[in-house]
Formats: C-alpha cells, sequence, structure tokens
C-alpha cells in the first residue's frame, strides 16, 4: 500500500519508490565518505610508520651484528629490542662529533682529509659530499631555506625551485647581470633536479615554507598550501610574463643578440 502525503492522498508508485531511492543513496554516499575519510586519516599514518619501520629495522640488522655479544643487551634478554641499532648510531656519531671538537679530533681530521685530497678521484667525491652536508646542516646558512618562483621552462611557465646561494666565479664573472644559484626539483622525486644561474630580479619569492613547497613539488601540485598573506596581497599580482613578448620577437625576427653593449 502507498504511503499518503501531506493532503493524506496516497503518493503515486513512482513516488514512493523515487524518495525511498533518495534515502537510500543518502545512506551509502554517508558511508562512501566515512570510508575515504578512514583512509585519509590512516593511509599516512600507515605508509610514514611502514618505512619508519623499514629505516629502524635496516639499521638494526646493519649495526647490532657489530656489537660484540658480551655489551649485547639482547644476547641476555630473551627478546629482542627495535631500535637498539638506531640508539647505538646515535651514540657514536655523538661521540665522534665530541671527539673531533677536541685538539686531537681536530688533528686525525685535518691529516685525514690530506690523505684524501691526494687521492685523485676520491677527493673529488669526498670534497663534493663535505660541501653539501656542510650547506645542509649548518644552522648558519640560509641555503635550502627559501622557495621561490621562476619562469622554466619558458616565459609564461612557472615552477617551485629553491636558492641554494649566490653565483660566483666564472659563471657570475660572464653574466651582464647579478645572478643566483637555484635547485629545481622534479616531480614526484625532489632529489633530482636541475641547477640553474637566474637573474636574480626574475626571482619570485613565495611565502610557503620550504617544508610546504617540497610537499606540493612531491604530490605534482595535489597538495597546494593556502595563501597565508593579507588579502589585498592576495588579490594584486606581482609578476607578468607578456611584457617581454614584444621584445622575444624582436630578438628573434631581427636579430638582435641577448647583450647590448653599454655605452660610455
Amino acid at each position: 500500500m502507498n504511503k499518503p502525503n501531506a493532503n493524506g492522498k496516497p503518493l503515486p508508485p513512482s513516488a514512493h519508490t523515487q524518495v525511498s531511492g533518495g534515502k537510500s543513496r543518502g545512506f551509502w554516499g554517508r558511508i562512501r565518505g566515512y570510508f575515504l575519510a578512514g583512509i585519509l586519516v590512516t593511509a599516512p599514518l600507515g605508509i610514514t610508520g611502514y618505512l619508519a619501520w623499514i629505516i629502524v629495522g635496516f639499521i638494526d640488522h646493519s649495526i647490532t651484528p657489530l656489537v660484540p655479544d658480551k655489551y649485547n643487551p639482547e644476547t641476555y634478554l630473551p627478546f629482542s629490542l627495535p631500535g637498539l641499532g638506531v640508539l647505538i648510531l646515535i651514540l657514536v656519531l655523538t661521540l665522534i662529533g665530541a671527539l673531533t671538537a677536541g685538539l686531537l679530533g681536530r688533528w686525525l681530521l685535518h691529516t685525514g682529509e690530506r690523505i684524501l685530497n691526494r687521492m685523485p678521484v676520491i677527493r673529488s667525491f669526498y670534497s663534493a659530499t663535505k660541501q653539501i652536508f656542510q650547506t645542509v646542516l649548518a644552522q648558519k646558512s640560509n641555503a635550502f631555506r627559501e622557495a621561490i618562483l621562476v619562469e622554466y621552462p619558458r616565459r609564461g611557465v612557472w615552477a617551485i625551485a629553491f636558492i641554494t646561494g649566490t653565483t660566483q666565479g666564472e659563471v657570475q664573472n660572464l653574466t651582464e647581470q647579478k645572478t643566483v644559484n637555484i635547485f629545481l626539483p622534479t616531480t614526484p622525486n625532489p632529489t633530482s633536479g636541475f641547477l640553474l644561474f637566474v637573474p636574480k630580479e626574475d626571482v619570485v619569492p613565495l611565502n610557503m615554507s620550504v617544508e610546504e613547497a617540497i610537499k606540493m613539488v612531491i604530490s605534482g601540485g595535489i597538495v597546494t598550501p593556502p595563501d597565508n598573506r593579507p588579502l589585498a596581497e592576495q588579490k594584486k599580482s606581482q609578476v607578468s610574463s607578456k611584457i617581454y613578448e614584444d621584445l622575444d620577437i624582436l630578438r628573434e625576427q631581427e636579430g638582435i643578440p641577448i647583450l647590448l653593449s653599454k655605452k660610455d
């Protein structure tokens, strides 16, 4: 029997079916929403925990066997201690850092560096690796601490990059404009990318942090940080590539060189 409507008259079969179907779709829609919300909450935690477990396990299996059984706590316990290798590695690195801070440690370090600098291939690898770690880990360094926007690979196409320093040496001496070194990462692997020397006035600083910019690069733009600037600044455009179009066309058609000689 059909249900009555507000006037007391029974609803037609088609209307009754539509009402029931609407309630059913609403219920399953909420279930689907809860399911997706559960994935969004648990997936990042699960993946992060799994990767952390793999890293800790790798360090444990690499470091713990190096400890003599006499000093290994697992020898006297009926179970293994997860993270024991990580703890030992942290203690060893801290001890090495403390030793190199002293006079004897500095002498040993300088002696070892002199020996490595005499090896043709190893000295290049050691020097590059040392500079990278000093740049990234030094507290006084500002490298990799500023996210920027730059036009790449052509005007009108923008890419996120990171300033790594001020250009010096031959590259800067050959360039009329003052340039900066930038690292332009690739997606989704930000450890690979391109080293570019860009004029300082063409670099657009971003308000977002380096961590937020890296997340945006890794996600391919899916994770977009909010614009925390004042509303007046958000509504005002700061860059445009249109002003360069006529100049670029003129250079291509007339064969005008990129650098013009300065007049005395």
